[in-house]
């Protein structure tokens, strides 16, 4: 009998753990599931493969024109306005990129480390500037 003072799982909801290379009875023996020969057979093999740039990416904190909405036209928008209203948290490593997903209706005068053309083409459009932080 269970209840609120016994808990257990409900029935079917747990297996039991494979018991691995314990013989022939367990279904699990001989090869242990690893198949026949070969690298995979055997122990301390990885799959390690292709290339990592690790070392030498660059890390940016980057903005959709579209996340610009909530500045009054004409404001000034740059790193330290954009973390003073909450909408980055902090600069990456190598500066802002301003993408150019989403409208801009507004003249804002932003500056930033990076803009795609098509998001300078909009700024400019909208009747703002866009100014490049050089680092």
């Amino acid at each position: 009998m269970s209840g609120i003072h016994t808990p257990k799982p409900n029935p079917g909801s747990t297996h039991k753990p494979k018991r691995i290379g314990r013989g022939p009875g367990s279904g699990h023996g001989k090869t242990a599931g690893r198949g026949m020969n070969g690298m995979w057979s055997r122990a301390g093999t990885h799959s390690k493969r292709g290339f990592t740039n690790d070392p030498f990416r660059k890390e940016h904190t980057t903005l959709n024109i579209g996340d610009l909405e909530r500045f009054a036209a004409g404001s000034k928008v740059g790193p330290d306005e954009l973390i003073a209203s909450g909408l980055v948290r902090k600069i990456a490593k190598h500066g802002l990129r301003i993408l150019g997903d989403g409208n801009l209706d507004r003249a804002l005068h932003i500056t930033a480390h990076y803009f795609p053309a098509s998001a300078k083409d909009k700024i400019v459009k909208a009747g703002g500037s866009a100014k490049v932080i050089v680092v």
